[in-house]
């Protein structure tokens, strides 16, 4: 296993055992599991995210730290749209579509106001940092 799957592992345990809450670098800071299946593989994933509340949805910063290369996660959520997330000790539905501009830019802004290491990331990196909005399906009874 991996250092990073390693890492995502406990903090998934993590998690869960502290309705969401978490220690370490994500201390404090709002965080949920994002579920998805493989772009390629069709496998189920789950990966500790960052998020901002806004209203009813979630937004959600393909940041990978400033790496040139968008993460895993956002190609998954481009090939297979329809997810599940944990928040605290909820799990919702939620359908994934990516933030046009100028909305993309302005949602980042705010994250990296609240959160500096999200500045640091657009600046380590030349891509522009896709912003994910994760809406609520609403379930049938």
């Amino acid at each position: 296993m991996t250092s990073l799957s390693e890492f995502n592992r406990r903090t998934i345990e993590e998690f869960r055992e502290n309705h969401g809450k978490v220690g370490g670098q994500f201390e404090g800071a709002p965080l949920l599991l994002l579920h998805t299946l493989g772009a390629r593989s069709g496998q189920h994933r789950v990966h500790p995210v960052m998020y901002m509340a806004e209203g009813d949805r979630y937004l959600v910063f393909a940041s990978k730290a400033g790496a040139d290369t968008h993460p895993d996660w956002y190609w998954n959520l481009r090939a297979h749209p329809h997810v599940k997330i944990e928040v605290g000790d909820l799990t919702l539905d939620v359908e994934a579509s990516e933030l046009a501009e100028p909305e993309r830019t302005e949602k980042y802004r705010v994250q990296a106001e609240r959160y500096p290491g999200f500045a640091d990331y657009e600046r380590k990196t030349d891509r522009v940092i896709p912003v994910i909005a994760l809406d609520p399906i609403e379930q049938t009874p």
